[in-house]
């Protein structure tokens, strides 16, 4: 059996969080996330990038262009292997992984990682060169870089670890995903730890691309408001080490679903979002109303928002539950979207406080959600996060406290 004993039957492994370590538009750490989502302090900004023009705000996060990496992992370097560098670089949560490895051995820690687009702005450089002259980049290195596999091999080395690796790639929820396989790998007697996380980084795909689907807000976005337009896209990386140990904080049950709806618009009653909802409840050994605060994938594009207030009036009655979405802090960081609303999860619960839905201005009356306004105070025992991608590829997390 791994570590941790026997769970209740019919429920899968409780994950404990032993370290996190975050980097986003608004800073770096977890502190500097949860004060920017706490008091509604956005780090998005109208888009200054010099590679791309389009009219809309972006999240970069501070320090990525500037950011070096060690001689050792030179030959990854890339926008998005930066990200994670610069989140790698916590020496609590350095600490806390090289006392894992100690413990259970670094074969026996998973590396299991989200992204959406990887290294993509790497690919989009060097095609950039080679239009101009013909000839690739000689420094250029797809499978270092661009590769879906690159992140967590990178990860793996700068942190000194040898078990089993994956990346998931399911859009917008890859990075909520990865607790579940973590789950299921421990569970199994695969590994006894594992490093969970995702990172994506700002590049021409996908903010030339969501412009496309007329998806890209021209200004701030607002989610649930009633004048809301569309995303602000954002970069993140964020990791937790999670292991069958009691901790502050527990990942105590999720939920997947995958209902194929349409290529890039939700069902409109939120069908998957409501399976993933009551998938997770179930796995928890939860009811709906064990839940105290969700946090919402909650993008701010019309049919996002409106779809998943559908799915929440389902799952949780005419009670209903507190809702925020904080993608007005970070922007929608895709690939790393799960990760950074399980952190910002996970702090809420620890700090039993709900946090604002953030550049709330007017509140969509047409949608039968229970928006948290202002911060306030609470006795947060479970809370849910949510995050939908692409094709309806859903997954819902609980964080409980002390599970």
């Amino acid at each position: 059996m791994p570590a941790g004993g026997l769970n209740h039957p019919g429920r899968k492994l409780v994950l404990g969080i032993s370290a996190t370590t975050v980097v986003h538009p608004a800073g770096h750490g977890v502190t500097a996330l949860w004060e920017a989502v706490a008091q509604g302090r956005s780090g998005l900004r109208p888009n200054d990038l010099d590679w791309c023009d389009l009219p809309c705000w972006t999240g970069a996060a501070p320090g990525v262009d500037d950011a070096s990496l060690a001689a050792h992992v030179g030959a990854w370097d890339c926008r998005n292997h930066r990200l994670a560098w610069l989140a790698l670089q916590d020496s609590a949560f350095a600490r806390a992984v090289a006392t894992a490895r100690t413990r259970h051995g670094a074969h026996r820690i998973g590396v299991i990682l989200g992204t959406s687009t990887s290294g993509i702005r790497s690919t989009e450089v060097a095609y950039a060169q080679r239009h101009a002259n013909g000839q690739w980049p000689a420094a250029f290195d797809y499978r270092r870089t661009h590769a879906v596999d690159a992140l967590c091999r990178f990860s793996a080395e700068t942190l000194g670890l040898q078990g089993p690796m994956a990346t998931v790639s399911t859009a917008c929820s890859s990075s909520a995903k990865v607790f579940l396989l973590a789950q299921r790998w421990i569970a199994a007697g695969v590994i006894d730890a594992a490093v969970v996380g995702g990172v994506d980084s700002l590049c021409l795909s996908t903010l030339h691309g969501f412009h496309a689907l007329q998806l890209l807000s021209p200004e701030i976005c607002r989610p649930f408001d009633a004048g809301r337009k569309g995303i602000s896209i954002g970069e993140a990386a964020g990791f937790m080490l999670v292991e069958a140990t009691p901790a502050a904080v527990s990942v105590s049950g999720g939920g997947e679903s995958s209902d194929a709806w349409h290529m890039s618009t939700p069902h409109p009653e939120g069908l998957g979002a409501q399976d993933a909802m009551r998938a997770a409840l179930a796995e928890a050994g939860l009811q709906a109303g064990d839940i105290g605060w969700v946090n919402a994938h909650g993008t701010a594009t019309p049919a996002n928002d409106r779809s998943e207030a559908a799915a929440l009036a389902a799952v949780f009655g005419a009670a209903g539950v507190p809702v925020s979405s904080t993608k007005g802090i970070t922007g929608h960081t895709l690939g790393a979207a799960g990760i950074v609303e399980a952190i910002i999860t996970a702090a809420a619960v620890e700090r039993q406080t709900l946090p604002p839905s953030a550049n709330l201005d007017t509140p969509d009356v047409s949608l039968p959600v229970d928006l948290v306004r202002t911060a306030r105070p609470a006795a947060l025992r479970h809370a849910m996060s949510n995050n939908f991608g692409f094709g309806g590829s859903n997954c819902s997390l609980i964080f409980s406290a002390g599970a």
